[in-house]
């Protein structure tokens, strides 16, 4: 294969910039991941809209934050502003598992190796960018930015942290989805306006004395130190956030924090078909910066580089996640001509086997999934469209998706299109979802499963707890049962043999040991071994994370039992996994101390005369 010229990647050098005759650059963006010029990849997605607005835009890629800064002068100083992320995760997601323990690898970093970006990346990047470029303005985005844009609490440190604007020194942020924003704050930059002038413009925040006149209405928040004295007044705050940040037509956001008041404007509307299109059709390589061969692949790009993310955005709203607080509960989709040229694309790789790894997005089915009259959503508030119960005014067909596997299918590179995102199931069971009259639901789980399973098919019960399924703002357990059912009738009539893989969390506010015993019977019961299962971390700016620090649910201020100390989650996490030996005893005696032999029992059997397990 013919070697791409470098200058087909956005510059992450000065001699880089000077192979495209530039002596200057508009933009300079900072991020704590590897650069791989691929729209699943935020830097390079808002390098690309920079550079489609006319910019000269170049990256800094995972600077070396504990010498002597040299990356961060490498580029010089930016005409505009510095653009900082910490990248595709938060940093402290990124190093830390549930238990606080450091993690061995980065996926984002070529070997998958660790440690090449700081704890708190977003503000160690930008304090470091302050106190060598005082003058220039920061704005800073992605997902840690965005989910930490308000008091919020940090797992971590175990304490309440003010919006990172403070903690950073930032002039700016973007929140949410940054192409709408971007595109306004570029017009702006370039028409000679300041960063801090660009006050007016949707889904950005900022600190000031005194917040600037504007036409919307505007909601104040409890401020930062009334929350660090009055959990409740914080869990409160909560609820006024995640709605005025799933709706059309939003309030404007305040806070006060100390002598400032920070302002959070109305995100935008959710885009539309063309501007999903325009963002995904840029002109990628599709590929890492070739600096990063010898250092071994990058493990997230490897994972997705022959897969199509098909739409953005979860409707479920569920209280441990962050995809609907970050990319919003409204669906955008690309247009099935966008996805086509993507598939081609695809196909022509040189190392492309025939096989698309994931035909999906956040959840697998929600593709061009809306409001039947938009009306209504114009005025809805709900956090979520399927919980408790599925909206009426939603359409939840899947005709479109499967028209669009069979397209793919068709294609005569194809061989295997698989669909490795997952399924939200309760969607496709009828007595929760009733949208299925003309069949769609049957038609797409028949196209799925025998044509579309990998070996086995992923979904995400979470529990089996109805109690703590409310609390998750998942259906109950029983519409598992009545989707493996049906799972099991379509692969028995085909021949076919994909096991269902479940996913489960322990410790989510509201489950109690007892619940896991209970979650781990039933899932024995149903022939499983559990392999998917993560004990629940709170991360900032979720249901979840609110009850765990606070004690109470964020929209009725009542108590909510949870987990938190490492015992007592580490408790919960063995049950998980009582098909092992080693915790066969210890489950056998906290039932017995809980006064549930019967689970006992039922999970374990009896012990016979040579000291062993009957089942």
């Amino acid at each position: 294969m013919e070697e791409r010229p470098i200058t087909d990647w956005l510059p992450l050098t000065k001699k880089e910039v000077e192979k495209r005759g530039w002596d200057e650059l508009d933009v300079i963006l900072i991020s704590g991941d590897a650069y791989v010029d691929h729209p699943a990849f935020g830097t390079a997605v808002i390098g690309r809209i920079m550079e489609s607005e006319g910019l000269k835009v170049g990256i800094v890629a995972q600077p070396n934050w504990k010498d002597d800064l040299r990356d961060f002068k490498k580029l010089g100083k930016p005409k505009y502003f510095f653009g900082v992320t910490a990248g595709c995760m938060d940093s402290m997601v990124n190093h830390y598992t549930a238990n606080k323990r450091l993690r061995s690898n980065d996926s984002y970093t070529p070997g998958g190796e660790a440690g090449f970006r700081p704890d708190y990346a977003t503000t160690v990047y930008t304090k470091i960018l302050k106190e060598i470029y005082p003058d220039v303005p920061v704005l800073i985005g992605g997902i840690e930015a965005s989910l930490r844009r308000v008091t919020h609490y940090d797992y971590w440190a175990d304490k309440l942290f003010p919006s990172i604007l403070v903690d950073s020194g930032a002039d700016m942020l973007v929140y949410g989805m940054g192409e709408q924003p971007l595109r306004e704050i570029m017009r702006g930059v370039k028409e000679g306006k300041k960063l801090g002038e660009l006050t007016h413009i949707n889904q950005v925040a900022f600190l000031g004395k005194t917040a600037p006149t504007c036409d919307w209405e505007t909601v104040e928040l409890a401020s930062h130190e009334v929350c660090l004295e009055d959990k409740i007044k914080y869990a409160a705050n909560f609820k006024i956030v995640e709605v005025e940040s799933n709706k059309w037509q939003a309030n404007r956001i305040i806070q006060k924090v100390g002598e400032d008041v920070l302002v959070i404007n109305p995100p935008f509307k959710t885009m539309e078909e063309v501007e999903m299109d325009k963002s995904f059709d840029l002109p990628y390589t599709r590929l890492p910066h070739p600096k990063y061969r010898k250092r071994g692949p990058i493990p997230a790009f490897e994972m997705i580089k022959f897969s199509v993310n098909m739409h953005r955005g979860c409707f479920g709203g569920c209280s441990f996640c962050t995809i609907s607080a970050h990319q919003g509960k409204f669906i955008a989709s690309r247009s099935e001509k966008s996805i086509m040229k993507e598939v081609e694309q695809i196909t022509k790789a040189p190392d492309f086997k025939g096989y698309i790894s994931d035909l999906g997005g956040p959840s697998a089915n929600m593709y061009r999934m809306k409001g039947k009259d938009e009306e209504i959503c114009a005025r809805c508030v709900s956090p979520s469209c399927i919980h408790p119960v599925i909206c009426n005014n939603l359409d939840t067909s899947h005709k479109p998706l499967t028209d669009i596997y069979r397209k793919v299918d068709s294609h005569p590179a194809i061989k295997k299109a698989f669909v490795g995102s997952g399924v939200r199931y309760d969607l496709l069971v009828d007595d929760f979802n009733k949208n299925n009259q003309d069949g769609n639901h049957d038609e797409y789980m028949e196209q799925l499963i025998t044509r579309h399973v990998s070996g086995r098919l992923k979904v995400a019960p979470e529990h089996t707890s109805d109690a703590t399924l409310r609390i998750m703002r998942k259906p109950s357990f029983k519409y598992f049962h009545a989707f493996k059912k049906k799972y099991d009738e379509i692969s028995a009539k085909f021949g076919l043999k994909q096991p269902l893989i479940p996913y489960f969390i322990s410790s989510h506010p509201g489950c109690e040991e007892e619940d896991m015993a209970n979650l781990a019977a039933e899932t024995k019961d149903l022939g499983f071994h559990l392999e998917q299962v993560q004990d629940f971390t709170p991360t900032p700016m979720t249901v979840a994370e609110v009850i765990y620090y606070s004690g109470v649910h964020p929209y009725t201020l009542q108590p909510v039992k949870t987990a938190k100390t490492r015992e007592e989650k580490q408790n919960q996490n063995k049950y998980f996994f009582w098909y092992k030996a080693e915790y066969k005893d210890w489950i056998r005696n906290r039932l017995t101390q809980l006064k549930r032999p019967d689970l006992a029992q039922r999970l374990l059997g009896f012990r016979n005369n040579k000291n062993s397990w009957n089942k």
